[in-house]
């Protein structure tokens, strides 16, 4: 009998309160169970698959390539810019350089072709540029501003080794670092015009071939 009546001294009311006594209700309960199933999906998201190894972005190629212009163009500025005191040519400096090892491989190629293409082109470059921008002088510009307007616009107009967008973007972003943004403006309207007025040529010229 004393059994009996301490099995039934816990009602069926009470039940739920032992069962969540500490603090686990029932809505509780299914969202647990809820998380439970979620979980394994959720950190199957949280860490996807690892890449394939051996398996490249496709970009992979154009990015390095472009890298490898962009120290080019950082190459050929760095010796155009020394030169323009006089003291070596810029062929010399780049030369210099490359002989103790500072310059090799493809920036090297795309540095001397730029500085040999400009030198050939240099008078025609200043008078596109006294045209373009008749209210800065090159005698009046920095060192570092007539150089890039030169190198800049020698690659958007004479050069076939990148397409002119990314000649025109390369050199604008080098005269903000080196120059400053009143240069990046200078360098962007430069370079800009230039870039339209060979695009309208072009299809003019593409035209009239096919009439």
């Amino acid at each position: 009998m004393v059994a009996r009546a301490v099995a039934w001294s816990i009602t069926p009311a009470a039940l739920p309160r032992t069962r969540f006594a500490k603090g686990l209700t029932r809505a509780s309960l299914r969202r647990s169970r809820r998380l439970s199933l979620w979980r394994p999906m959720a950190c199957r998201a949280a860490h996807p698959p690892p890449e394939m190894p051996g398996k490249k972005s496709p970009a992979a190629p154009r990015d390095a390539a472009l890298r490898l212009r962009s120290a080019g163009r950082r190459d050929a500025l760095t010796a155009l810019y020394e030169a323009e005191f006089g003291l070596r040519s810029a062929a010399e400096i780049l030369g210099r350089r490359a002989a103790s090892g500072e310059v090799e491989g493809e920036p090297l190629a795309v540095a001397s072709a730029l500085i040999t293409l400009i030198e050939e082109q240099r008078p025609h470059l200043d008078a596109t540029l006294e045209r373009l921008a008749p209210a800065f002088p090159l005698a009046s510009m920095t060192h570092i501003d007539r150089t890039i307007l030169r190198a800049g616009l020698a690659e958007v107009l004479h050069s076939r080794a990148a397409a002119p967008a990314e000649a025109l973007a390369a050199w604008t972003a080098l005269a903000r670092t080196y120059s400053g943004e009143p240069a990046r403006k200078l360098v962007s309207g430069v370079l800009g015009t230039a870039h339209r007025e060979v695009s309208t040529a072009t299809a003019d010229r593409d035209g009239g071939s096919e009439r």
